[in-house]
């Protein structure tokens, strides 16, 4: 006969209890699988695998305790008040979600996992404890203190080693099944350890018959479909996981296998042990003939010995590889291709897979060899335009002085075979000769120091001077052609840095321009207005003509070279003329005019910009 003051004698069914350990420990491995699927996963399927998760997760780890409860027996009848074991159930599904949601973020801190683990462990200590507070037997229920602390406390620390399981075999890369099951039998083990620590704070006093209103019976069938029920939800959650798993590799496997790159992977001692398809097709081998070194048969000769001095120095350093090789490729070509390793290392530093990848430049070879011959090509081309354009130039610039050297000697020759021979006359002209013959040696040294990397000859000059040169030098023709000129200079005029020489000749082209443009016109009275004047851009020159003017579908093209309207010119005049002035760091162009051709440049009065 029981005393009423004496605690009611307990027993357990171990055969029970080794079941409700088994259950914690398959929970405990859908928690970490299912840890993993949540981690890879973003947005709304994120959000299901969490839910999903935390309710086979939840009930697995409640079916433990309830299993762990039913293992128990008094010598007394026990029910269970059903909402407060719903209670207990939403609790444990409630404390499962926090730990899935700490253990799949990106980064866990301590912070974090402490927070998390503190909070699961106090949901798994109330689960277990609102569970006992559901039975319903003739007794009441007192707790020891310190094994009750001693259970919540195993509960936190069961649940901080949990979180740092689930987050350490979370990635794919660090999955394997014997790993898992490890943890997962010390995660249930500690479960249980947490549960059957707090069943043992509690010990039961006879009392009156309690209240049995919403109070049911365990049977035993009922106690296996608590087994069974919890089995089934947790395989299930498993299942989908590891459905899901092989469906994200077989993505993963078709990206690899239609890359266009070949893709491989090696062991940390560089044992190749992974090939994609785009290998196999292009070698035209089996996978068993790549594997392990059987892989430099396909690998030229010449080629092969630097390639695994190369390979085997990556390995030993750890740096990544890259190197050039001819590869056979299965109709028996061999083709230049680029071979590149990176090593991927784990948390302590050490190498834990080589991956790589090798694409065909054979194609990308060759076009870069064509490309490079036809740049040779295009330059000896290039040399051969430049002369006959410097030819030209030279043509076109000292042609003008030799005219007027011919004009003037054929002068003197006439003077000389006359009986009224002016000595006076004849030392005009042969100063003129002079002139002309220092203007074309000018022009000569201009064109050759223009091919060399000397500095160009800059001084600071009179643009008016220069101009009062120009129309000296070409009175002449004006008489010759009866051009009137007319000037309008400013007398303010800042000096600019420039070369005489080559401003005198950018004046003579366009006045020469100009003149040979009014030879054919019938218009009246032939005319050559030359300007000068001060600009925001430094100092302006113009020179208009009363010519026919340009028509206006040529104007974009009269300043490339040998581009004319002449009968019989060449088209340099104008190209180099707007070369000179760029040298200078000046703008030469054609001005829309209502009367004849107007050009006009300007010159910076200081050395911005000046080349």
């Amino acid at each position: 006969m029981t005393s009423a003051s004496a605690a009611l004698t307990g027993s357990y069914d171990y055969s029970e209890v080794a079941r409700s350990v088994l259950i914690a420990i398959v929970a405990s491995y859908a928690a970490l699988d299912l840890a993993g699927r949540a981690t890879n996963a973003g947005g709304r399927v994120r959000l299901a695998w969490l839910s999903g998760g935390a309710i086979a997760m939840g009930i697995g780890i409640w079916a433990m305790h309830f299993k762990g409860m039913l293992a128990f027996h008094l010598p007394v009848p026990v029910k269970y008040h059903w909402p407060t074991v719903l209670a207990s159930l939403l609790v444990a599904i409630l404390a499962s979600a926090v730990a899935l949601n700490v253990a799949s973020r990106a980064k866990m801190g301590t912070i974090e996992v402490l927070t998390g683990s503190t909070f699961m462990g106090a949901g798994i200590g109330g689960m277990h404890y609102i569970g006992m507070a559901a039975m319903r037997l003739p007794a009441v229920a007192r707790y020891s203190p310190f094994l009750v602390t001693c259970s919540i406390l195993l509960g936190i620390l069961f649940s901080l080693s949990a979180l740092l399981m689930a987050f350490d075999l979370r990635e794919e890369t660090r999955w394997s099944v014997p790993r898992r099951l490890g943890s997962a039998t010390v995660m249930g083990v500690a479960v249980s350890a947490m549960h059957y620590t707090g069943m043992a704070a509690a010990s039961f006093i006879p009392a009156s018959p309690p209240d049995l209103s919403h109070a049911v019976s365990i049977t035993p069938f009922g106690n296996f479909g608590v087994v069974v029920a919890s089995f089934i939800i947790l395989l299930v959650a498993t299942t989908t996981s590891s459905v899901d798993r092989r469906r994200s590799e077989h993505r993963l496997q078709l990206v690899i296998d239609t890359t266009p790159a070949m893709i491989h992977s090696a062991r940390p001692d560089g044992c190749l042990d992974f090939f994609n398809k785009r290998w196999l097709e292009y070698l035209g081998v089996s996978l068993d003939d790549l594997l392990g070194w059987r892989w430099t048969s396909v690998i030229h000769p010449d080629d092969l010995a630097q390639l695994v001095d190369r390979w085997q120095t990556s390995l030993a350093t750890g740096k990544p590889f890259e190197a050039e090789a001819r590869l056979r490729r299965a109709d028996g070509e061999y083709r230049l291709t680029l071979h590149r390793k990176v090593p991927l290392r784990d948390e302590t530093g050490k190498i834990a897979k080589w991956y790589g990848s090798v694409i065909d430049i054979e194609d990308r070879r060759r076009a870069e060899e064509k490309l490079r011959q036809a740049q040779g090509d295009l330059a000896r081309v290039t040399r051969v335009v430049s002369m006959g354009e410097l030819a030209a130039a030279i043509a076109h610039e000292v042609n003008q002085p030799l005219t007027a050297i011919v004009t003037n000697g054929r002068f003197c020759l006439r003077r000389l075979d006359s009986a009224t021979s002016n000595p006076d006359d004849l030392r005009a002209a042969i100063e003129e000769i002079v002139s002309d013959g220092t203007r074309a040696s000018a022009v000569i040294s201009r064109i050759r120091s223009s091919l060399t990397t000397e500095a160009p000859n800059r001084t600071e000059l009179d643009v008016n001077q220069i101009i009062q040169d120009v129309t000296i030098l070409l009175r002449n023709e004006f008489t010759r052609d009866r051009v009137s000129l007319r000037s309008e200079l400013a007398s303010d005029l800042p000096r600019v840095p420039g070369d005489p020489v080559q401003l005198q000749q950018v004046l003579i082209n366009l006045i020469m321009n100009a003149i040979e443009a009014m030879s054919s016109s019938t218009n009246g009275r032939r005319t050559i207005l030359i300007r000068s004047a001060t600009s925001p851009d430094g100092v302006l020159v113009q020179v208009q003509d009363s010519g026919p003017g340009i028509e206006p579908g040529l104007a974009n093209r009269i300043f490339e070279p040998f581009f004319t309207t002449k009968a019989k010119g060449i088209g340099m005049g104008l190209s180099i003329s707007h070369s000179i002035i760029e040298s200078h760091g000046g703008r030469l162009g054609a001005v829309p005019s209502s009367a004849g051709a107007l050009f006009e440049f300007t010159l910076p009065i200081d050395d911005a910009g000046v080349s």
